[in-house]
């Protein structure tokens, strides 16, 4: 080998390892996706009432989607009906959802007084996920506990699920999801959330 083919081979064996080492570097743990997501919370009920709900709404909207995977949530919720949807029923749905799950931070988080987030613990689950459990604190009540419930999807981990005081927003979901298919169909389940959602936006 010459010498400038062993420089160019060295220097390419440096590069790769450097781009390795920057792409780990920047993969972050499920406790950190779970902080950096409630420190946007914080962030946007701190500017709450300036930004009024489609403020929030626009603040959040990147942030749930990178630390939530929607998609997946959205096929567990309505269960073994996913199967039974066509592609564009499955899209239809997906998007709704999504726009939902937005609404519902951008309407339950719009005003600050004094809160904040605690982490507690973390634990692994038995089929490669994590549980991180914290705390949000308010000020003169009971501290709300938050699980969540998290899934690596490629690189990266997200929010799959969470329970707050020991309730399931995906079981919640769920129920309520397959109860109005079953019962009404499809299109109904979409106009239920869509009301949902102009609710959220109106309060």
């Amino acid at each position: 080998m010459t010498m400038l083919r062993k420089i160019y081979f060295s220097f390419g064996f440096l590069m790769v390892f450097c781009l390795s080492s920057v792409a780990m570097a920047e993969e972050l743990t499920a406790r950190q996706v779970v902080e950096a997501f409630q420190d946007q919370l914080i962030d946007v009920m701190k500017q709450g009432k300036e930004l009024g709900f489609k403020g929030r709404f626009d603040k959040l909207d990147a942030a749930v989607k990178k630390s939530h995977d929607l998609p997946k949530i959205a096929r567990i919720v309505v269960g073994k009906q996913w199967e039974e949807l066509t592609p564009d029923q499955q899209a239809k749905l997906e998007s709704v959802f999504t726009e939902l799950s937005v609404s519902a931070y951008a309407h339950n988080f719009k005003e600050f007084s004094g809160e904040s987030f605690s982490f507690v613990s973390e634990e692994e689950t038995g089929r490669g996920g994590v549980v991180v459990h914290t705390n949000l604190k308010i000020p003169g009540e009971k501290d709300v506990k938050f699980d969540y419930m998290m899934k690596k999807k490629d690189d990266s981990w997200q929010i799959i699920n969470i329970i707050a005081d020991g309730v399931s927003d995906l079981a919640l979901k769920r129920s309520d999801y397959t109860s109005v298919l079953n019962r009404e169909g499809f299109d109904k389940l979409i106009a239920k959330i869509n009301e949902k959602i102009e609710s959220y936006a109106k309060q």
